[in-house]
């Protein structure tokens, strides 16, 4: 039996109407949503929630121009980096990052490189003291890097589907012989960088990324509230992209 996607994609492709794209986009609406609120993005100042997820309809139509279903390939998987693409692509454009905030994330992973090389215990007590922060600046810190690192995470690991790069899955699903050598080195790469962290935040991690749950629900399992969740998230892939560098 067909499912209700095959159908409405079995219809477009025969009829591309503008009746039949707009089923399809309004079927997907909760997918937008769900990929926009996974990104735990805050607006910048000028835009709002509805903004960022008319740019992820962006991305979600540009994903449909692109799908050929003949291929094999589930819509969903297809279409998920597309439309976290789409969102940050225009985030960048609003530079919804400061360069102070850049210039603090990358202060950030340099403390954790120099801490890793030591030996020395990365909590948060010790990198507020390579820092020079005080509590509150190091939290708030740890917020931007929570929002600024999500989607590049989700790129490398791909655990939506299938462990696919968003740059190969778009264009062709049939890597080279070379890209999938690659692919494997730097999954490999993050795979032991990712054994290498402490165990609570590789559990974070695996809540979040592989098992799709929200901030909120993850600081349930930790005993900790969904800001300070995010603050651990922020830390725990500050301290996987040192390892990768």
């Amino acid at each position: 039996m067909r499912s209700d996607d095959a159908i409405l994609w079995e219809a477009y492709a025969k009829e591309p109407t503008g009746e039949n794209r707009e089923r399809i986009v309004k079927r997907y609406i909760p997918l937008v949503k769900y990929v926009a609120g996974r990104m735990a993005v805050t607006p910048p100042p000028g835009l709002d929630y509805d903004d960022i997820l008319s740019f992820g309809v962006m991305g979600l139509l540009d994903a449909m121009d692109r799908f050929d279903p003949s291929r094999g390939f589930c819509f969903q998987t297809f279409a998920v980096p597309r439309i976290r693409g789409a969102i940050l692509d225009e985030l960048r454009r609003y530079d919804w990052i400061s360069r102070t905030g850049r210039d603090k994330l990358q202060r950030l992973e340099r403390a954790m490189e120099e801490a890793a090389a030591e030996g020395t215990l990365l909590d948060d007590e010790a990198l507020m003291e390579r820092l020079g922060m005080n509590e509150k600046s190091y939290r708030e810190l740890l917020e931007i890097a929570s929002r600024s690192y999500v989607v590049s995470l989700d790129e490398v690991l791909g655990l939506e589907d299938g462990e696919v790069k968003r740059d190969g899955l778009l264009e062709d699903p049939s890597p080279s012989p070379q890209e999938e050598v690659e692919r494997r080195e730097e999954l490999a790469l993050v795979r032991r960088a990712l054994e290498e962290l402490p165990e609570r935040e590789r559990l974070l991690l695996s809540l979040y990324y592989q098992e799709g749950l929200t901030l909120k629900e993850v600081g349930a399992v930790l005993g900790v509230t969904e800001s300070r969740a995010s603050q651990l998230h922020g830390r725990a892939i500050a301290m996987l992209r040192s390892k990768l560098l």
